[in-house]
């Protein structure tokens, strides 16, 4: 396992995956390479796609492309949830088609969570005007890392927080409030 730079990762995706564009963001990438230091798959993780996940303590695995190498996938998706949880977090989650099978992730420690139900991300007050994805029923699959300090819920994306001094800001967004 090595650590990628994002710009190396979204190369090797353009290069290899079957149906997904590289993702614009990350909070790490990793790269699987052999002992000459060929790359055999990347893993991209950032924070969830769907705003709802987004609570602070999750991670998503939001693509993972390998050039077929026998076990490079599932060495992939340990050494995020591996990296993920040195990182203070407590959940990480990805998706799959249906025609995946999911054996990787099985083999890396990760359970299945539920099925979604596809479709479009866009709504009519939320345009989206590039679809290039398939928009397939997916399955959910997560791995607990641990739980939240102090047992103590994760916060919601839109916490507002006050400060000693009064100033209002949001904690997961840039806007004023």
């Amino acid at each position: 396992m090595v650590p990628v730079d994002l710009k190396v990762a979204k190369a090797y995706v353009k290069r290899l995956h079957r149906h997904h564009r590289a993702p614009l963001r990350h909070k790490f990438s990793l790269a699987v390479a052999d002992e000459d230091g060929e790359f055999h798959g990347v893993a991209i993780v950032s924070i969830p796609v769907a705003r709802l996940a987004m609570d602070g303590w999750t991670l998503e695995v939001t693509r993972v492309c390998t050039d077929g190498t026998p076990n490079a996938c599932s060495t992939l998706l340990g050494a995020a949830a591996r990296a993920a949880k040195a990182l203070g977090y407590r959940l990480i989650i990805t998706y799959t088609l249906p025609v995946e099978g999911g054996a990787s992730l099985r083999g890396a420690g990760w359970e299945k969570a539920w099925e979604t139900s596809g479709g479009s991300w866009a709504r009519e007050n939320r345009p989206r005007p590039l679809e290039d994805h398939p928009l397939d029923a997916k399955t959910r699959w997560q791995k607990r890392l641990g739980t939240t300090p102090e047992g103590k819920p994760p916060l919601p994306p839109n916490t507002v927080l006050e400060d000693s001094e009064g100033d209002v800001f949001d904690l997961f967004g840039s806007e004023d409030v």
